[in-house]
């Protein structure tokens, strides 16, 4: 018997089909091995040496593995065909050794890189060797990820509580992202003038005009820079005669884009579906992994992680013909297309991302795909087959007209392109991040020396904007232009980012927190060279000189720990006052913006005589009066000169909520009709809030999200501090129902039960009959969590037994196993979950709780064994045995950043 080993069980299924009755496939679920959550898993003392520890799902799939072996012809290690593809097959036969398992057995490597039959039987036919160069580039960077996360994470938590974690790739694309905003929030808007003609040619023809020149100078976009400059020009124009200086027309080529890599494929399906990076990898996966077709499980894509951009010579002969059929032998060009990667470090050791069969259209498989799945099938085929089109060919015309009139002229610029053949573009054309006004209208006919009319002259007044942010498609494009990240890990890296709330999506743009810019102001006050391009991507370099061979990993390790230990050693004395104070020099454009009215924009607004400064808590940092001083402020402590100032307010002094206005001191916005108090507009470390008087406890409210500071008026404030507000009794039992806002937003509120409702302004509207309606339904739903809900999704049943489900729950979904509800990661979408995501998700519950796990099944009635006498102890193994009490917070973070050096690699 020859056994095979893969990662996912849904294509352990498949490849057992091809292979047949002498072959028998298992998976290995992805990574058996990792590093442990305590320190010392990675060793730099003992030459870097590393410890492994296999978790209790893994060490299932190991014993399924090992049973299988014994007895055995030959194991055959056919996990994916990547860098992690190899260290999962190292790991397994590492393992295996150590079981003193294999003995004579012959061992083979085989990788394909499509589950399809003709790839898998070719796959066997030619084995090899596991390479030992691609698994060194793997543990080195298993453990540079490792080292940076487990040391620098700590430091951030020592000095700037309220920071999550730090990571080799992470900090560097959150640098990326933070010094975009920086470059935004400096950036000076500049005024311009158009000058727009709307003319007609003798034949009646509309077209428009801009102007190129005024009185003999050159005018680009920005040099009009007033309305007086632009009314001179359209008085010139409106008395000008105008006239056909030239037609220049030329011919232009387009020619496609190279087939889909990984971020490319991120790229596109992010600007033509709205997908983030972690969807795309998701879908694409089940794409690989192969769906039903006709009762034959295929899969549709080859492997969807590769910066690879050349397809197979099979497949350019296979689309020519798809293109020849589809859309006839001009679209064919005369020889086949061959590309060639433009990305920094770029491998190419795998195909491009492409359809397995380029005959199967997309109109033949939507119908057992998802929607989603038949959407990016749909545009990586048209990709694919674009690819080898002909080039579109157009025709560019410029026109230039002369307007003379009392001894000055101007000149007028019309440009357009006709498409003369389309190519290409009949299928596909490739999306842009920034679409800008490109002239590509069709201009009419005309001829030099001919006479034009004018219609009317506009002028228009512009400001210059600054660059736009980074959405997820940009981010992962500049990343790969700079060597930042392979394309395994541009996903996870911008899930982390999300995760750790170091940045937040607003309309596709990705907008750096203030926690996100306080870690990388820390990072690149202490840890500078860390976070810059240059070094991320020559280290980069460096691994994958590693994977070729050419360097070996322990002394890349050596060189870096070298410095970088060095580096944490010089900053651990520091005092968090002293980092405060560097990160209020470097972030005082963001946290103190200058006011324009000459004050120094640091003198806190309340006192009048401290300095506004960085704090932190354990919540994380805020502003607050260098007089701030929370005991004395609560009378714990005996109030001495200085005054006590109890200012505080968010680090941004002007964000998305609006409340620059506030962020100066509180705002009154009138008074209360009943108690006669002021009631004001204030800001504090969470952010805005309205406050009734100024007693020692006065009545606050936070604004609700969707509030902005900026609009806020009496009548909104006092709607807020009437809150919670009584709707009526309830018809059943005459208890009093109230509407409020709360932790989890806008409520109806009845003898202890909850119901939410769909936006703050219903708590102030709503009447009897919609709350005890919500009321009922949320009862109802209560009702059924007791274990009558219907699942969102059934994934299948457990390989322990029993089945696994998507729910729906109060916190969001989760994914269900007789008593084991593991919370799905947030921004997950529950439809798209798989078994294998479901079954690691449960597998890291049951082994952080300790509990949950159903009993063993009984196959017979065992009589129970008799229970032997307690030894008794001896006093030294009774101590032995008694375990020291261990540090809560320290275990607790150490598995965090254990947990944060696994998120640059895939």
């Amino acid at each position: 018997m020859n056994i095979v080993i893969v990662e996912s069980p849904a294509k352990a299924k498949t490849i057992n089909k091809y292979l047949g009755s002498d072959y028998h496939v298992l998976a290995s679920y992805g990574h058996v091995r990792d590093l442990p959550a305590k320190d010392g898993s990675v060793r730099p003392d003992e030459d870097f040496e590393m410890s492994w520890d296999v978790d209790a799902k893994s060490q299932k799939r190991l014993n399924d593995i090992a049973k299988a072996v014994k007895g055995a012809d030959r194991l055959i290690l056919a996990t994916d065909p990547d860098r992690e593809g190899e260290a999962i097959s190292w790991h397994v036969l590492e393992v295996l050794r150590k079981k003193r398992l294999l003995k004579d057995m012959p061992v083979q490597r085989v990788v394909f890189n499509a589950i399809t039959k003709k790839s898998i039987l070719e796959a066997m036919e030619n084995p090899r060797d596991i390479d030992e160069p691609l698994v060194d580039a793997y543990l080195a960077r298993r453990a540079l990820d490792y080292l940076v996360g487990f040391t620098l994470s700590p430091v951030l938590w020592r000095k700037l509580p309220g920071a999550r974690s730090a990571g080799r790739v992470q900090s560097v694309a959150l640098r990326l992202v933070c010094d975009r905003e920086s470059e935004i929030e400096r950036f000076v808007s500049q005024e311009y003038w158009s000058v727009l003609a709307n003319l007609k040619t003798a034949d009646g023809a509309a077209f428009q005009a801009r102007i190129a020149a005024f009185d003999g100078k050159k005018l680009a976009r920005l040099d009009i820079h007033s309305k007086a400059e632009a009314d001179e020009i359209a008085a010139h124009l409106n008395a000008a005669a105008l006239t056909v200086a030239s037609v220049d027309s030329k011919p232009q080529r387009r020619h496609p884009a190279a087939p889909f890599t990984t971020s490319t494929l991120q790229q596109e399906a992010s600007r033509k579906h709205g997908f983030a990076a972690a969807r795309t990898m998701q879908v694409a996966q089940k794409l690989y992994e192969g769906a039903d077709i006709g009762g034959e499980t295929v899969g549709l894509i080859t492997y969807m992680r590769t910066d690879g951009v050349q397809i197979a010579g099979e497949a350019i002969v296979s689309a020519r013909e798809v293109i020849g059929a589809d859309y006839g032998n001009d679209y064919v060009p005369e020889k086949p297309r061959h590309y060639s990667s433009k990305a920094k470090n770029a491998q190419e050791a795998h195909e491009a991302i492409r359809p397995t069969d380029l005959t199967r259209r997309p109109r033949d498989v939507a119908r057992y795909l998802d929607p989603d799945a038949a959407r990016l099938y749909e545009l990586i085929w048209k990709r694919t087959i674009a690819s080898q089109m002909e080039s579109a060919v157009l025709e560019r015309t410029t026109v230039d007209i002369d307007a003379k009139a009392s001894g000055k002229s101007a000149t007028l610029r019309a440009t357009g392109s006709v498409v003369r053949f389309d190519g290409f573009f009949a299928l596909y054309q490739e999306g842009k991040d920034d679409e800008e006004d490109e002239e590509g209208r069709r201009l009419p006919a005309m001829s030099q020396g001919e006479a034009v009319s004018r219609t009317s002259i506009e002028t228009a007044q512009h400001f210059t904007e600054p660059p736009a942010r980074f959405t997820e498609a940009t981010l992962v494009k500049k990343m790969e232009e700079l060597g930042i990240g392979r394309p395994s890990t541009y996903a996870s890296t911008l899930q982390t980012l999300r995760d750790r709330d170091y940045v937040e999506i607003d309309g596709k743009r990705l907008i750096p927190q203030d926690k996100g810019r306080l870690v990388i102001a820390f990072l690149e006050s202490f840890f500078n060279r860390y976070v810059e391009y240059d070094f991320t991507a020559a280290l980069e370099e460096k691994l994958d000189r590693i994977s070729a061979g050419e360097l070996s990993w322990k002394d890349v390790l050596r060189d870096f720990w070298r410095e970088f230990s060095a580096s944490v050693h010089d900053i651990k004395d520091l005092r968090v006052s002293e980092v405060l104070e560097a990160l209020n020099e470097m972030l005082a454009a963001h946290v103190f913006p200058d006011q324009g009215n000459g004050e120094d924009p640091r003198k806190c607004p309340a006192c009048g005589e401290g300095r506004l400064s960085l704090k932190v808590s354990r919540f994380g940092a805020f502003v607050g009066c260098s007089n701030y001083d929370k005991e004395k402020l609560e009378g714990k402590a005996p109030n001495e000169n200085p005054p006590h100032c109890g200012y505080t307010r968010q680090l941004s002094a002007s964000g998305k909520d609006g409340d620059a206005e506030v962020a100066d001191g509180p705002k009154v916005l009138g008074q209360d009709p009943e108690t006669g108090l002021d009631v004001s507009l204030r800001t504090g470390r969470f952010g805005p809030y309205v406050q009734l008087g100024e007693e020692a406890k006065p009545k606050r409210a936070s604004l609700p999200r969707g509030w902005q500071a900026s609009e806020m008026d009496l009548d909104k404030a006092l709607q807020l501090l009437s809150l919670p507000r009584e709707v009526g009794p309830h018809p059943e039992d005459g208890k009093e129902i109230l509407a409020g806002i709360g932790r989890y937003g806008p409520f109806v509120l009845h003898d202890g039960t909850y119901a939410n409702l769909e936006s703050p302004e219903e708590v102030f509207t709503v009447g009897i009959n919609r709350a005890v309606d919500a009321l009922a339904q949320k009862r109802a739903k209560a009702g059924r969590g007791r274990g009558n809900t219907p699942p969102l999704k059934e994934l299948g049943d457990h390989p322990d037994g029993g089945p696994i489900t998507v729910q729906d729950g109060r916190y969001g979904p989760y994914v269900k196993w007789a008593k084991v509800n593991a919370t799905l990661p947030k921004g997950s979408d529950p439809q798209a979950v798989t078994l294998d995501e479901a079954l690691a998700l449960i597998a890291a519950k049951i082994e952080k709780t300790g509990k949950g796990k159903p009993a063993a099944k009984k196959a017979t009635a065992k009589k129970p064994a008799a229970k032997k006498p307690a030894a008794k102890k001896t006093p030294a193994k009774a101590a032995a045995t008694k375990k020291p009490a261990a540090k809560k917070t320290t275990a607790k973070k150490t598995a965090t950043a254990t947990k944060a050096v696994a998120e640059d690699d895939a």
